[in-house]
């Protein structure tokens, strides 16, 4: 697979097969290039799937069209990988229902689960749920380098996991106490004074790690990956900072 900042395109048009595109959006989670670039490419994949489906797709008139003035053998090669992406969903929806049709004729399925305390509904009285994997809360438990913090005012506490990288330092944040809804920002201060987004995420309605919270979820953790261009020995502290400008707790480094 080709490094993640190359793949925004293929994703935008919706050409990754499944495995590719679940890779591309953990990246994406804590990359805000990436989701810049996203956001331009947003309308791309439509237009293309639209064109795929007119009568003389990918002729030279409708390449001629395009703001961007693309050779009429490149605007025929996306369109015609649209096109085919599309039929793989077709195909691969109507085995899903014939798959479906066949257990139901065929008798009952067993669906295997595990029991850890999770919610099972909205009171969250239930003890059996489904796994799934968290790459970045086994990330912080696998860095042994970490440093925590709580603030006296928000009670927000904070435990960031470092590691040293050849391109600066690896970041792992774990933050507790937080209440939502609510936009962060994980913010690494040089000794030098210069100022890096680690990365951000969405705290919803529900919040994490909240002790006294009625559900599991709100009871765990939020753990958050990015990184910094910083060496670890050149950060001074981090910062988690609302979109609206508010600090909420400081990590001294």
């Amino acid at each position: 697979m080709p490094n993640e900042h190359e793949t925004v395109g293929a994703y935008a048009l919706g050409i990754l097969d499944d495995s590719e595109a679940s890779a591309f959006e953990m990246h994406l989670a804590g990359c805000e290039w990436c989701a810049q670039q996203l956001d331009e490419l947003a309308g791309m994949e439509p237009m293309l799937a639209a064109l795929a489906d007119l009568p003389g797709a990918g002729t030279p008139s409708i390449g001629e069209s395009l703001s961007a003035k693309p050779s009429p053998r490149v605007v025929e090669k996306l369109i015609d990988e649209v096109a085919e992406r599309r039929a793989k969903k077709r195909r691969r929806n109507f085995y899903m229902v014939a798959a479906a049709g066949a257990l139901i004729v065929s008798g009952p399925f067993v669906a295997v689960a595990t029991s850890n305390g999770g919610d099972s509904g909205p009171g969250g009285g239930g003890t059996s749920t489904t796994l799934s994997a968290n790459p970045a809360k086994e990330a912080f438990d696998l860095i042994p380098d970490k440093i925590t913090a709580t603030d006296p005012s928000t009670k927000v506490a904070a435990t960031v996991a470092l590691q040293k990288k050849d391109w600066g330092t690896a970041a792992v944040v774990e933050i507790k106490n937080v209440k939502g809804p609510e936009k962060c920002s994980l913010i690494a201060v040089g000794k030098n004074g210069e100022r890096e987004t680690v990365t951000s995420w969405s705290v919803p309605d529900w919040g994490y790690g909240l002790p006294d919270a009625k559900t599991d979820k709100a009871k765990q953790p939020l753990y958050v990956q990015g990184g910094a261009s910083f060496d670890p020995n050149q950060i001074d502290h981090f910062e988690i900072m609302t979109f609206g400008g508010e600090k909420i707790v400081e990590i001294d480094a």
